[in-house]
């Protein structure tokens, strides 16, 4: 491992606010705004999810649009024509850091943290798609920042807003199921959407003359511009995306999120069909081990993907459909989707259970996800997908990675934030950045 990575994760380990030293000079010009002003956004990657990221805080001022892509990115310029235009995120900062309340994120996974950390040590207040970050040691470093600077965050894995998700973490909440001993999730991803388990792009290409090749590779190691790549098809790539279980593994641990505090395993082990050194397996099964901790049982949480499911024994004559969840307990067992509507295995109704009202109504869980982080931003309560949650959900999800790369068990020491029975394997833990781009 570089040297320099052990000491940036060391660094952010041993001081609780240890990322206020990283990346950019702490300098907050945070406003404080009350609740009928409206927030001045930039959108970072508009087009894709970015387009609904920034279209759904449409009830604001959106005041700058970044993309390295204008044709990527038109619909939303075109939405909002009176935002500034950028192709690097670093000088819509350069120029409007005191005209900018907040940012949304909405770039690749290797460039999250980034622009995140400029956001937050500038004290804007930051929505981020998920997964938070590509690394493990850029979601704990990111965490501590935005706790130091105190802005509101959210991260975009939207169904955890969602009122039937709300609703079934209501009844595990009131204890339905007993104590929690295993969580199963799955996803039909990669499959069709994207390909893993496949080796680099061949060909020579030229990047399109509207794309800002240099700004898309941003802090990944460089390689020359390939149609795979751009707009989406990254994903399954070591270098640029987290695969399966970073698309999707922050979604469908949305309901262990509301009701576990799922953080910290203390082991996890991996197996993968199809990996190469350049993307992901093509299907994966993943198991973390959870200790004993306050308020928390000791449970297992299985992970399965690229078509792989669970057996039928666990919920016996329901249809296992592209993306579901099931969470064991001793009294009870419930299967759901990464935005709720769950049924007990036990033919219990939820109407006959008594479940407290624990997390408020929702009419529209996109529209309440996005207005939860806006209200927080004016001040209300921290939106339910912080990155205090967030962060610790995004190390889980990124820890599997770690493990698979690593192809043995491997065994975590999170307060010091390292893989301890295999030291090789924390090369995966951080990564070295592209020059120009270190931190």
């Amino acid at each position: 491992m570089k040297k320099n990575m052990l000491s940036r994760r060391s660094f952010a380990v041993r001081s609780a606010f240890g990322a206020s030293a990283v990346a950019f000079p702490f300098v907050s010009v945070r406003n404080v705004l009350g609740a009928n002003e409206r927030l001045n956004i930039a959108g970072i990657g508009c087009g894709g999810k970015g387009a609904t990221d920034v279209a759904m805080c449409g009830s604001q001022n959106i005041v700058a649009l970044v993309d390295i892509d204008p044709i990527h990115g038109a619909r939303m310029f075109q939405k909002f024509p009176e935002a500034k235009r950028y192709q690097d995120y670093r000088v819509m900062f350069d120029e409007m850091v005191d005209k900018v309340d907040a940012v949304t994120i909405s770039t690749p996974d290797h460039m999250h943290f980034h622009p995140a950390m400029r956001a937050v040590q500038s004290g804007k207040h930051v929505f981020c798609q998920k997964p938070l970050t590509h690394t493990v040691w850029e979601a704990r470093t990111l965490t501590l920042a935005a706790r130091k600077a105190g802005v509101a965050t959210q991260m975009g894995n939207q169904g955890i807003s969602a009122p039937k998700m709300r609703r079934d973490a209501e009844v595990v909440k009131s204890g339905a199921l007993g104590e929690i001993k295993e969580l199963h999730c799955w996803t039909d991803r990669p499959g069709g959407r994207w390909k893993q388990g496949i080796g680099r792009p061949a060909g020579v290409h030229n990047a399109p003359d509207h794309i800002d090749w240099d700004l898309w590779i941003g802090c990944a190691p460089w390689r020359p511009y390939h149609p795979a790549y751009h707009p989406f098809a990254w994903r399954g790539f070591w270098d640029f995306g987290t695969g399966a279980i970073g698309d999707m593994g922050c979604h469908l641990l949305n309901l262990a999120t509301l009701t576990l505090d799922i953080r910290d395993p203390e082991k996890i082990v991996a197996e993968g069909l199809g990996q190469t050194s350049e993307t992901g397996p093509a299907e994966s099964h993943i198991v973390w081990d959870f200790p004993k901790r306050e308020g928390r049982s000791a449970f297992k949480f299985h992970w399965y993907d690229g078509g792989r499911k669970p057996s039928q024994d666990l919920f016996p004559g329901a249809e296992f459909d592209t993306n579901g969840i099931i969470m064991i307990g001793e009294a009870d067992t419930m299967l759901t989707h990464y935005s709720g509507g769950g049924r007990l295995k036990s033919g219990r109704k939820y109407a006959d259970l008594e479940v407290p009202d624990m997390f408020g109504e929702c009419p529209s869980w996109h529209e309440c996800h996005y207005d939860d982080w806006i209200n927080a931003c004016k001040g209300g309560s921290p939106a339910l997908s912080n990155f205090e949650k967030a962060g610790p959900v995004t190390e889980v999800v990124l820890l599997g990675q770690v493990a698979l790369r690593a192809g043995t068990e491997i065994k975590w020491d999170a307060d010091r934030m390292e893989v301890s029975n295999n030291k090789s394997a924390n090369q995966y833990v951080s990564k070295a950045y592209r020059k120009g781009w270190e931190i």
